[in-house]
């Protein structure tokens, strides 16, 4: 028995999302409930997907299937598809289970000829209307189908006005439409090597659906499906739809229309209509639309009738409706409705409304709001109309989101000092490092030439809330004479640009930015995000003032302070740089012995910020050539300082150097080599915890992170330094308190041995960016550089750093879990890699039970929403 590739509306229903996609199953339902709706047929996601199993073909069955279902059609509205007297024309529409705006244009009036037009004209009694139809679907199906500029026929359409001296396409008599088309087939003919426009309907038809399918891979959906982690192998479904015409003169229109505003979430209907127009009239902009209000005056029944339905489809589907409606001569038909796209404010506003009004649940509530869209309400943004206004130079990943707007400055100090005048700085650097920390600070946005989503900079920015635009290559820098090119533009120090780090657009000049609301209904999605979810959500934060940032966000504490990033201070860099390159152990000490007071004074802040929730601190983790002056100025000032000459600085930096750090001296190795770096940290981390609790009673439990450990005995040397040092200040101190020793999994052996490290290691916390790293065997920093190749040939369909790879990366995460446990029953997990504020990995994490997620201070809500989906949709 043959396979079920097309179904007809009436066969189908809002369950069947999957099969006809979303635009079909709600036309199916649309047609059970009733509704005005051009009858028609869909052709389903699974022949979508058959026709790139078959090397980009429509097989015989599929189109035998679509002819059937055209011949239906046909009976139905008592018209013949390509006859010359009365035709049937129809519109083809793409759909995918998932919505995906703007990612395939529609083809309307398909089915016209040379001859049938004029039969149409005749039928109609109204030739304009004829000849408009037809040049428009020239210009469409040369544009969607055959990939025509649509720039070609709007030059030709504006020299026509022009020389007729008229304003409005709809000025344009019959016999001006006629010269149109004409002029339009000559394009054609031109850009398709001589081939004529096709005049066989049927030839229309399956060029068009193979054109929809194809839309499925063309570049911008891809982009599309990999930013809202939309799997490839979904494919998109085609529907063929009776046409209704809007543009057969007064009494005609179309328009769009929601049952709640888009961007406010405010109840009542928001939309805009034309009248004599087709349905892109109203998104291109040639002609200013009325708001759907004005519909009352010029056709009341009309606009009585269209309300009426548009609140029954808010009522069936119990969500804000996007509607699309065509009126042909006073008669009302739907297009199309679908859960409306909303901003993140106009979400939580509708979802808190709809569960006021006795719509939905709590539950739902918390279910229809995207948690990636909560950065919305955490960032700055553009004001919308400065941000029309303003010039886009160039555009790279969208690395941190939020919109900045400032002088460009090229190295951390200068970025520090302009800062501290009251100037609004945008970083903008070949790289950043760990020593750019401070003008990172300092700055609003920052803008990377090199680096991915999870380069130094991205990762640094997400923690500070800053916006960042990374891994731009178009970028030509010159540093040394502080000036970069880009956009056919060039751009000293001090000149303005502005980032929008959640599109990664860069703008000339200085556009207004405004800062972003949180307002009452955001408290109440997070209370009830709160009561479902069964995750933890700690922060990953280094300064009281992050700590301070992530605990209003909702941090349960924190799950990394990264010690490294306390050493960057001016005052403290001196110090470690003089531990470094002290020659005996001795000498190390003393210079660990200057920084312990700093190091105290951080934890005991970030303590006393934390209000007894628990803190992980990770000890130091970078090669120690990170912390190395690079500036002569600075090594001479050491050498100063240590009584050496610059050229033995000079020479043990040298040392230093290494061919790959991320798998050289780092990590748990230092604490081996260094047994005196542990030491500090674990009497720094004891006697903060001891001061703390002596001074605000809080009772705090320390949780001693050793990283990059690959193997147990690593682990059981560096934790007997630590339990010597811990008991030798509580004896000092005379007070004992518990603290717990753990490690962090990002190597594949230490997940691999995860049951053998467990006997030592009191908690795990999976660095899933250093596991990911070692895994593929990709550093983050350059696997920019070919990542885009590796989508394009479907190799990956998202980013391994920014989303969990689950089939490789998670097996070892959920391999060590269940064998951690194997030994350890009460083993606390965590992961503290950029994947734990990324929704989809955060889902991963609940269904295999680890204990919390960690990430930066503003994603924090973001993860909290995502844990609550997690747990109702895997009840």
């Amino acid at each position: 028995m043959s396979k079920k590739w097309v179904y007809l509306f009436r066969e189908g229903n809002a369950e069947m999302r999957n099969l006809l996609g979303g635009k079909g199953a709600n036309l199916a339902e649309m047609t059970n409930l009733g509704l005005p709706i051009p009858q028609g047929f869909t052709v389903t996601t699974e022949a979508c997907t058959d026709y790139y199993d078959s090397g980009k073909k429509i097989t015989d069955e599929i189109q035998g299937q679509i002819f059937e279902a055209l011949k239906w059609l046909e009976q139905e509205n008592g018209r013949t598809f390509g006859d010359t007297e009365n035709p049937l024309l129809v519109s083809v529409r793409s759909g995918a289970r998932a919505s995906m705006p703007g990612m395939m244009d529609t083809i309307l009036n398909l089915g016209l000829n040379d001859v049938s037009v004029e039969g149409f004209a005749k039928k109609t009694g109204n030739a304009r209307f004829a000849y408009d139809s037809y040049r428009r679907f020239i210009q469409m199906f040369s544009d969607v189908v055959m990939e025509v500029p649509k720039s070609f026929f709007e030059k030709i359409i504006d020299e026509v006005k022009e020389a007729k001296g008229v304003h409005y396409d709809t000025e344009l008599t019959a016999e001006d439409l006629k010269e149109l088309i004409a002029r339009f087939k000559g394009v054609y003919k031109e850009a398709m090597k001589g081939e004529e426009f096709p005049q066989d309907p049927r030839v229309q038809l399956m060029e068009a659906v193979k054109a929809v399918f194809r839309s499925w891979d063309n570049p911008r959906a891809i982009v599309y499906r990999r930013m809202n982690d939309i799997p490839g192998d979904w494919g998109t479904a085609v529907n063929v739809q009776t046409m209704v015409f809007g543009n057969m003169g007064d009494t005609s229109g179309t328009g769009v229309a929601f049952t709640r505003n888009p961007s406010t979430g405010e109840r009542g209907i928001f939309g805009e209509y034309l009248i004599n127009a087709q349905g892109e009239d109203v998104v291109a902009g040639v002609r200013t639309p009325q708001p759907i209000a004005k519909l009352a005056e010029d056709m009341p029944e009309c606009y009585a009738q269209f309300m009426e339905l548009a609140m029954k489809l808010e009522n069936h589907y119990r969500d804000m409706q996007d509607m699309e409606f065509t009126i042909q001569e006073g008669k009302l038909y739907f297009l199309q409705t679908r859960n409306g796209k909303r901003t993140a404010p106009a979400a939580i506003q509708i979802a808190c409304d709809l569960v006021d009004e006795g719509k939905i649940t709590p539950e739902e509530a918390v279910c229809r709001i995207d948690a990636k869209s909560l950065d919305q309400l955490l960032h700055p943004t553009f004001d919308e109309d400065a941000l029309k206004a303003g010039e886009v130079i160039g555009s790279a990943l969208p690395a941190s989101p939020g919109a900045a707007a400032g002088k460009v400055y090229f190295t951390a100090d200068e970025a520090k000092m302009a800062h501290a005048k009251g100037e609004r700085v945008i970083l903008v650097r070949l790289e950043t490092s760990p020593e750019d920390i401070e003008g990172m600070h300092a700055a609003e946005g920052i803008l990377t030439v090199r680096g991915g989503m999870t380069s130094h900079a991205a990762v640094v920015a997400r923690g500070m809330g800053t916006c960042c635009v990374s891994g731009c290559g178009e970028i030509k820098i010159n540093e040394e004479e502080k000036k970069f090119e880009l956009g056919g533009h060039t751009f000293t120090e001090g000149d303005y640009i502005s980032l929008d780090g959640s599109t990664g657009k860069i703008y000339k000049g200085d556009i207004k930015t405004v800062e972003a609301s949180v307002s009452g209904n955001f408290g109440r999605i997070m209370m009830w995000a709160d009561r479902f979810r069964k995750l933890q959500v700690r922060t990953n934060a280094d300064t009281p003032a992050d700590t301070e940032n992530a605990v209003k966000l909702g941090a349960e504490g924190i799950g990394l302070c990264r010690t490294e990033h306390m050493f960057f201070e001016p005052d403290r860099i001196p110090k470690i740089r003089k531990m470094i390159l002290s020659e005996t152990q001795e000498a190390r000490e003393e210079a660990l012995m200057e920084l312990l007071p700093f190091q105290k004074e951080d934890f005991k802040r970030m303590y006393k910020a934390l209000r007894g929730r628990p803190m992980t601190v990770r000890y130091l983790d970078p090669p120690l050539h990170e912390f190395v002056p690079t500036d002569p100025e600075d090594i001479k000032a050491l050498a100063e300082d240590m009584g050496l000459t610059i050229e033995q600085v000079q020479a043990k930096c040298d040392e230093l150097h290494e061919f790959n750090p991320m798998m050289g001296h780092r990590g748990c190795r230092l604490a081996v080599t260094f047994p005196e770096i542990a030491k500090m940290q674990t009497r720094a981390v004891i006697e903060a915890a001891i001061e703390v609790k002596e001074e605000c009673g809080y009772d705090i439990v320390p949780e001693i992170m050793v990283p990059l450990v690959g193997d147990k005995k690593e682990l059981k040397f560096v934790k007997e330094v630590i339990d010597q040092t811990a008991k030798a200040v509580m004896e000092e101190k005379e007070l004992y308190i518990n603290y717990h020793v753990g490690t962090m999994i990002e190597i594949p052996r230490a997940a691999l041995l995860a049951d053998e490290v467990a006997e030592e290691a009191e908690f795990f916390s999976f660095g899933t960016n250093d596991l990911t790293q070692m895994t593929f065997g990709f550093s983050r920093d350059d696997a920019g550089k070919f990542l885009s190749s590796y989508y394009e040939s479907k190799i990956y369909e998202s980013d391994p750093f920014a989303r969990l790879d689950q089939n490789g990366v998670g097996q070892l995460v959920k391999m060590a879990a269940e064998k951690g446990r194997s030994v350890r029953k009460d083993l606390k997990l965590g992961i503290c890699g950029e994947h734990g504020g990324d929704p989809s990995s955060v889902e991963f994490c609940h269904k295999v039970g680890l204990t919390y997620v960690s990430c930066s201070p503003f994603r924090v809500p973001i993860a909290r929403l995502a844990a609550a989906q997690a747990a109702l949709n895997n009840k």
